[in-house]
């Protein structure tokens, strides 16, 4: 479970450098998921036609006047211009306008800062953007997504000037007027260039949207985004792109189609489906437990290295991801706020909401769930089953040429791989156990995002070390991106083990295919149990 040396091939780095990207776009609205989800809820309830809306005093206190939301700022100064003595302004403007106008953005440009440069570029890049937002009328989510990573980078060069040169007791004079400073001039800046031109690409890309949606060509978009998940790219693709587009449609419809084109768990439904009745070995034993983490646990990820084991299966995935998006495009369906995680239980808040349409909408997503996972279940059964006769005869070939690969990669044997191997002969086996000089206390699981999937496999680590009697170790999760050298071993899904290694080549790096039930957790237990047993 050694490290490796070997240079990433011109493929692997192309890859590598489009998740770490990735990875910058959701890793700013990863953290403020909470915030979206809270305003959907808000909206869910208050908006004029919200379950509560029409209740006094909660209607006039959060709904605001009814229309306020729509017609924006200038429509609530008019109401309340001509509203009687002692009317409070929030009244008029409610909570909804103000959070996905003010709160969000902010959030994410503050979020986006903090990456770059920090707390410093946390509140230059929160200044900044509130010039962006006024000059437009629309929640300025894209605008924030640039000037905030933007705001922490000019930051970051402007303390590199003086850095060094400040003299003592005059610090924090510097450091605050140079902040204050720098932030208003890019607001100021936002305000009149920046804030346009955002309004302006956002207006192009909600009218490529529309378009694709009037010529029935949204379902083509399953091509890129499909094939793309497998790969590790679901929170890009989905936080980065699909939810501040969505937002903006939802703000002013009430719903949207994009907060289902990535989170519909139908494909990976199917899929894992034609591999519960139709797969060999492994894959076949552990897809209906996978199937309870995807589709209400809402782990995407679960089911990325079924695909990758069979890459035709990605043809299923394609097909199915287009008729989801068919079906809801064709009724009508959509989502009020985003689904995250993407389960089912989630998804059925944000299609509930009376915003979304209600009992209705709720009906059609359900349907493009289901057609979704019946059109990729069918596709990938074919898939499997014409191919079965061939992956049983190779099952144990493949597989034994897989154990002698990874022992390759990893530059020994050890227990794990032996027992592997002797699975896979029908007899057991006793070899040593492997031998590390790194003295083991802290052991991280990283994946993109550093929540869903990274949590699952620490729970699960972190329950058979307690079980073997070994104290002292800390398994915890967190966002590859976040890694920070002080890591003794990294576990990883195999997509992501170069970005792991690029944060930290110093730990140990264990590879692995799927969180849920990985065998390299035991050959770690038994490296920490005999670490324990020599301290004793």
């Amino acid at each position: 479970m050694t490290t490796t040396s070997a240079t990433p091939s011109g493929v692997n780095r192309a890859r590598v450098g489009v998740q770490r990207f990735g990875t910058f776009l959701s890793g700013m609205i990863m953290p403020n998921i909470a915030a979206f989800i809270a305003w959907g809820f808000i909206t869910m309830l208050f908006i004029a036609v919200g379950w509560l809306g029409q209740w006094h005093p909660v209607a006039d206190l959060l709904g605001g006047f009814g229309n306020a939301d729509a017609v924006g700022w200038q429509g609530a100064m008019t109401a309340l211009a001509k509203a009687p003595d002692g009317t409070t302004f929030l009244q008029y403007v409610g909570l909804v306008g103000p959070m996905v106008t003010y709160l969000l953005p902010l959030l994410i440009a503050n979020t986006g800062g903090r990456m770059v440069y920090g707390e410093r570029g946390g509140v230059v890049a929160s200044i900044a953007t509130m010039g962006v937002i006024v000059g437009t009328d629309i929640p300025m989510f894209l605008g924030a997504m640039i000037m905030g990573p933007l705001a922490g980078l000019l930051t970051k060069w402007m303390d590199r000037i003086w850095d060094g040169k400040i003299r003592p007791g005059f610090e924090m004079l510097v450091n605050n007027f140079s902040a204050g400073i720098l932030g208003m001039l890019l607001a100021i800046v936002g305000f009149f260039g920046f804030g346009p031109v955002m309004l302006g690409i956002s207006a192009v890309l909600g009218t490529v949207v529309a378009w694709l949606v009037s010529i029935h060509l949204l379902p083509i978009v399953s091509i890129i985004v499909e094939p793309a998940k497998v790969l590790f790219l679901n929170n890009a693709i989905n936080h980065g792109v699909f939810t501040p587009l969505g937002i903006e449609q939802a703000t002013n419809v009430g719903k949207s189609i994009l907060f289902l084109i990535e989170a519909n768990p139908g494909p990976g439904l199917g899929l894992l489906l034609a591999f519960t009745f139709f797969g060999i070995g492994e894959a076949k034993a552990s897809a209906p437990g996978a199937i309870i983490i995807h589709f209400f646990g809402g782990i995407h990820e679960i089911y990325f290295p079924y695909a990758l084991s069979k890459p035709m299966t990605v043809l299923a995935l394609i097909a199915g991801g287009a008729t989801g998006v068919t079906t809801n495009m064709i009724l009508g369906g959509g989502l009020a706020f985003p689904a995250a995680p993407g389960s089912i239980i989630a998804v059925t808040a944000a299609a509930l909401s009376p915003a979304a349409g209600g009992i209705g909408n709720l009906l059609i997503v359900y349907l493009s769930v289901l057609l979704a996972a019946t059109v990729t279940f069918l596709i990938a059964g074919v898939i499997l089953r014409a191919s079965r006769k061939r992956d049983l005869a190779a099952e144990a070939d493949t597989f034994g040429a897989a154990i002698a690969q990874t022992e390759a990669n990893k530059g020994k044997s050890s227990a794990a791989m032996d027992a592997l191997r002797a699975s896979t002969a029908g007899a057991a086996s006793a070899a040593a156990p492997v031998a590390t000089d790194r003295r083991i206390s802290r052991i991280v699981f990283a994946c993109d995002a550093g929540m869903g999937s990274s949590a699952m496999g620490a729970s699960v680590l972190r329950n058979k070390i307690k079980k073997a009697g070994v104290e002292g170790i800390e398994v915890t999760n967190r966002a590859i991106a976040n890694l920070d050298g002080t890591e003794d071993l990294i576990v990883t899904q195999q997509q992501l083990t170069d970005r792991a290694k690029a944060r930290n080549g110093d730990a140990i790096h264990v590879s692995v295919d799927n969180f849920m039930n990985a065998p390299q957790y035991d050959e770690v237990v038994e490296m920490v149990r005999r670490q324990s047993d020599g301290d004793a």
